[in-house]
């Protein structure tokens, strides 16, 4: 077995060789060979390249998420009155319309909302991180017809 599997290496070998040293061809064909190698070892870098950048940016919004968690109790009352300014943007028609006061993580709402608003504005704020309680005070606005 081992001598047969010695005659077909060798059988291989030669045909590679006078394949590649082909005095008409040869030359051809081992530019062809050459560039392909360049360009499996390119594809296998850059491959390589976009694994490790995929890597790095899981580990940093790992990162990111645990730092989030962590800072998430410790929310100044100027960054908290910013967090809900623009969340109500997302929440209610008229953002401009409510008053937003913050103090200690106590949040004060006024002004005016839709009645479908309201509650899920009121839900959305208690639940931010660093709020400790909402004190509700907005209206309910009409709407008016055409």
């Amino acid at each position: 077995m081992a001598n047969l599997l010695r005659i077909a290496t060798a059988f291989a070998a030669g045909a590679a060789a006078m394949y590649l040293l082909d005095p008409r061809l040869g030359r051809s064909r081992r530019s062809r060979l050459r560039d392909r190698a360049v360009a499996t070892g390119h594809d296998a870098e850059s491959y390589a390249r976009g694994q490790l950048r995929h890597a790095v940016n899981h580990v940093k919004g790992t990162l990111a998420e645990a730092r989030s968690q962590l800072g998430s109790r410790e929310v100044g009352d100027d960054q908290l009155h910013e967090r809900i300014r623009a969340e109500l943007g997302h929440l209610v028609e008229r953002p401009r319309a409510i008053e937003v006061a913050v103090a200690s993580g106590h949040v004060r709402l006024r002004g005016e909302a839709l009645a479908g608003e309201i509650e899920p504005l009121l839900s959305a704020v208690a639940d931010m991180p660093g709020v400790r309680d909402v004190d509700n005070r907005l209206g309910v606005r009409v709407l008016r017809s055409a």
